[in-house]
């Protein structure tokens, strides 16, 4: 499952950059890009004053290619619908395309601007690696009748050609009682997409609101246990010197005599 990441605003889009639909009618997104050569906190800095950020493209059959582009537009990509999972027709000097996907990026971790992008090359006839997020519908009987719905995937792993990569997934839960779950299988999956999970892995579930509270109780366990642990430590190492001592000052005692003899 992929983590979420802060989403940027402060980068601004180059001046002399021209106004254009982002998505064509494929529903690709079409993005510029530079070659570049110069690398470094120096070539960054360069990049950033005429409104870019530095770029790597690479992929199977493709070599490590150095390039920048704009950060506004990477950013209008990703708070799309379609985000990390957009497929991209890159535009690259002298007419050369690339068909990309982002497989990374990184913000400053202060002003939080945009700083790097990494593009991996795809092709609409091999499959690729996505998460997809899973999303509910319906209210279940079981939090009718006071249970508590606990999503065990937010993003599924799945695997499909590139234009065939689903928005979200979807699954009504309302016929769930209480205990009850759905599970991989129960997905409805468009043709051509497959889940990388088990077919009996749990996504959603509805369970009591005691259990709920005992599990967390039990996961906090191991930590509150090793911090006893920790404490006692020291405990015993102190009650150890506490012993010695006496033992210490008996053995002195015959010293003494045999020198007042």
């Amino acid at each position: 499952m992929a983590p979420a990441q802060t989403q940027a605003t402060s980068d601004s889009a180059p001046k002399s950059a021209k106004a254009k639909s982002l998505f064509n009618a494929q529903g690709m997104a079409q993005l510029g890009a530079d070659g570049r050569t110069a690398t470094g906190k120096g070539e960054a800095r360069r990049l950033r004053l005429l409104g870019r950020v530095p770029a790597v493209a690479y992929g199977k059959d493709l070599a490590s290619t150095l390039l920048s582009v704009s950060p506004k537009e990477v950013l209008q990509i990703l708070q799309s619908e379609r985000g990390q999972n957009a497929v991209i027709e890159m535009d690259v000097a002298a007419g050369a395309k690339l068909l990309v996907m982002i497989r990374d990026y990184s913000y400053h971790p202060v002003h939080r601007g945009l700083e790097h992008v990494d593009f991996v090359q795809v092709k609409l006839d091999h499959p690729v690696n996505v998460e997809v997020p899973l999303h509910y519908t319906g209210k279940p009987a079981g939090v009718v009748a006071g249970g508590i719905i606990r999503q065990v995937y937010r993003s599924v792993p799945v695997s499909c050609l590139p234009d065939r990569i689903p928005l979200k997934l979807e699954i009504d839960i309302t016929h769930l009682a209480m205990s009850e779950h759905v599970a991989t299988h129960d997905l409805k999956l468009t043709p051509g997409v497959t889940v990388r999970l088990a077919p009996e892995q749990t996504l959603i579930s509805i369970v009591a609101p005691e259990k709920e509270r005992a599990e967390d109780i039990a996961a906090a366990a191991p930590v509150a246990g090793a911090a006893v642990a920790g404490a006692a430590a020291p405990a015993a190492e102190a009650g150890k010197d506490a012993k010695a001592a006496p033992a210490a000052k008996t053995a002195a005692a015959p010293a003494k005599d045999a020198k007042k003899k």
